[in-house]
């Protein structure tokens, strides 16, 4: 079986960098691939991308190294089966609030005896190998988004659940969840104060950590406090903030300053 690129590399110490794509298409899938990500996630939670459209991404994904990740709607054994089924090598599942959430959602990504995932791998032995069964257990990654304060009191709970091997924090649920605005890179100092004691406890039980960024200079902080993989951005934040760079000057220079008619 193809070995998970991203374990290898987290417990080397390396830090990564995730990809995220919320634009339904597998030409700006392959386009962000290609651009040298360790892994590439496919939002089907707040992005515009339904089951379909992910199997065209994770087919373009797979023309690179990037290892494929894909952040389900929800806490659903259905999709969650099907994501790892089309070739997901982990699975991002939001809202995990409880024990019990996290055990559900571990039980859905492994085979029995650990787990409840039915098997028909239809696409993952094609991109992981005919023996994708027998090490699927150990190579697909489970990690649980951490974005409540509901979250933050079982912390220690969700943590313990065998078969969990990480979690990914979700800073703008979070930060909402205790009453202050939604941003990614949060300075608000009790938002900053639970994102410490996150990497904090799930370093302490030995797990991956990841949380979602919106700079590079925030990445670096979140690598430097103990965080193994962070996302930056996204494509439709990308794509937006490039435009919004590149047009303005060109606007200016056509039209002495006084921008361009339509």
């Amino acid at each position: 079986m193809r070995e998970n690129r991203l374990r290898q590399l987290w417990d080397a110490g390396e830090k990564t960098v995730n990809a995220w794509l919320g634009i339904p298409n597998s030409f700006s899938a392959e386009i962000m691939a290609q651009q040298g990500f360790e892994s590439v996630t496919i939002d089907m939670q707040h992005g515009l991308v339904d089951y379909p459209a992910s199997i065209g991404m994770l087919q373009a994904i797979s023309t690179t190294d990037a290892v494929p990740l894909v952040r389900v709607p929800w806490n659903e054994p259905g999709i969650i089966m099907k994501s790892l089924d089309a070739g997901a090598y982990g699975i991002i599942c939001p809202m995990i609030n409880s024990k019990a959430e996290a055990e559900a959602f571990v039980s859905s990504v492994r085979y029995p005896p650990l787990g409840s995932r039915s098997f028909g791998p239809i696409r993952a032995t094609m991109y992981a190998g005919a023996d994708y069964y027998k090490h699927a257990n150990n190579t697909v990654l489970t990690l649980a988004m951490i974005e409540t304060t509901d979250a933050m009191a079982a912390l220690e709970d969700i943590l313990a659940v065998p078969g969990l091997d990480g979690i990914y924090v979700g800073p703008a649920d979070l930060s909402i969840s205790m009453g202050h605005a939604p941003r990614m890179d949060q300075e608000d100092q009790p938002v900053v104060d639970a994102i410490q004691k996150i990497i904090d406890t799930t370093k302490r039980h030995k797990k991956y950590a990841g949380i979602h960024c919106g700079s590079v200079s925030y990445i670096k902080k979140m690598w430097g406090i103990g965080f193994d993989y962070a996302t930056l951005l996204s494509d439709a934040r990308m794509l937006a903030m490039k435009a919004g760079e590149l047009l303005p000057e060109l606007q200016a220079k056509s039209s002495g300053g006084k921008g361009v008619g339509y």
